[in-house]
């Protein structure tokens, strides 16, 4: 029924556009015949308005991944460099949330990590909305930012590195089996900006897959037994998504479409001196204006790996320092 609703509205969305092209077309023609120049030079911007709307239609109508249309969860590590990393980390997470705010997402907290002087060590949010993963899964990866350094007393450029990891949130009724014994469940109590979800009992919780190595956690809630459900789903989505990259790595020659994501191997650049400008190493796709990217304004990225592709070949998890 889902997927019936979803053909619907695109069928209904499309049969919206024609008509509004048909009407736009003989508005436009009796503006003519009658020399209306206004109207003529309103229907001009009303086709370009209308003409952006189908290019963006086009891009989503690429989104046809077994998954794309799901939330997703959005996981966000320092790497090494101590304070510098765990900064850049927590501007590299607001850049997804106001992505999110703009684009009319919903936010979840899942857990957050903080550094110990400022920053984040890692932090995981639940991005809730039609399309989340399909248009976010291309960011991840290594990012990394070139500025000078606001914590070091003689000014010094500084080069830092974070890695974020996006996969889908999937659907209870997708059967994933996972063995009690295969994994290495810890509590412990909770820690960070988190207000009143920090308490004085163990209530976090970790799950270790031992035989993946994945690891997931959750302290949102005071209930140890709902942070636990809840880090269990985030294990079944990490191990669907496995799944998702193990078929596509079948379908795809493997040599040719990964790359490694270690350090010095970054799929983003943001350089804030001696000159600014936010550079995709993937698509080739670069803005000189770095402030818009760190504000939010990533879609020019997300559209060109959409394009290309990107995110339906994208290696494998990026391993960082400073938390899981």
């Amino acid at each position: 029924m889902r997927e019936r609703s979803r053909l619907q509205e695109a069928l209904g969305r499309q049969q919206g556009l024609e008509k509004e092209l048909r009407d736009l077309k003989e508005l436009a023609a009796l503006a003519d015949q009658e020399g209306d120049e206004e109207t003529v030079a309103e229907v001009g911007r009303e086709l370009a308005a209308l003409a952006a709307r189908v290019e963006r239609l086009e891009l989503e109508s690429l989104l046809s991944g077994e998954a794309d249309r799901n939330d997703c969860y959005l996981q966000v590590n320092a790497g090494a460099g101590g304070t510098e990393s765990q900064d850049w980390a927590e501007m590299l997470l607001r850049m997804y949330l106001r992505w999110a705010e703009a684009h009319g997402y919903r936010v979840e907290w899942v857990e957050e990590t903080p550094g110990e002087e400022a920053g984040i060590k890692s932090a995981t949010v639940k991005i809730l909305g039609e399309n989340a993963y399909g248009w976010l899964k291309s960011e991840s990866g290594v990012h990394r930012l070139v500025r000078i350094s606001p914590f070091d007393s003689q000014a010094r450029r500084h080069t830092s590195f974070a890695s974020v990891w996006v996969y889908p949130v999937i659907d209870d009724n997708i059967e994933i089996t996972i063995d009690e014994k295969d994994l290495r469940i810890d509590t412990y109590r909770a820690s960070g900006a988190g207000g009143q979800h920090v308490n004085r009992t163990d209530s976090a919780v970790r799950i270790t897959h031992l035989p993946t190595g994945i690891v997931v956690q959750c302290q949102n809630d005071r209930s140890q037994h709902r942070n636990r459900a809840q880090a269990m789903a985030m294990l079944r989505a990490r191990l669907y998504e496995l799944e998702l990259q193990k078929r596509r790595a079948e379908q795809q020659a493997l040599e040719e479409q990964k790359t490694d994501i270690g350090w010095g191997h970054q799929i983003r650049s943001y350089v804030l001196h001696p000159y600014k400008m936010v550079k995709d190493l993937r698509t080739g796709v670069s803005t000189a204006n770095a402030e818009a990217v760190l504000d939010g304004d990533i879609d020019l990225f997300l559209e060109a790996a959409l394009a290309q592709g990107v995110g339906n070949r994208r290696p494998e998890e990026a391993r960082s320092g400073g938390g899981s």
